[in-house]
């Protein structure tokens, strides 16, 4: 099957198996999270944080839901990120 893998009689859509939230008043800018995501679904934000960084931000869809980029934030509490579950 083409972007997808059969798991247990589901079948996960490899490429949206998670969701990123990132706490914007939390974020430094340091952009390791970026640089992490094997599936290119962060990036650097337009807006400031009353801290005066540049947070990271997530684009929506696409995330693989591996928490790469929550292990490598040196920020406590900036990521979370949330695996879906699989749909019969």
């Amino acid at each position: 099957m083409y972007g997808g893998a059969r798991s247990g009689g589901f079948v996960v859509d490899v490429s949206d198996r998670g969701d990123v939230e990132i706490a914007f008043h939390l974020c430094k800018g340091c952009e390791l999270c970026i640089a992490s995501c094997p599936a290119g679904v962060l990036e650097r934000g337009e807006a400031l944080n009353r801290q005066g960084y540049y947070a990271t931000t997530y684009s929506g869809s696409g995330c693989r839901g591996c928490g790469i980029c929550f292990y490598v934030c040196p920020e406590p509490g900036a990521i979370t990120v949330r695996t879906k579950k699989a749909v019969a």
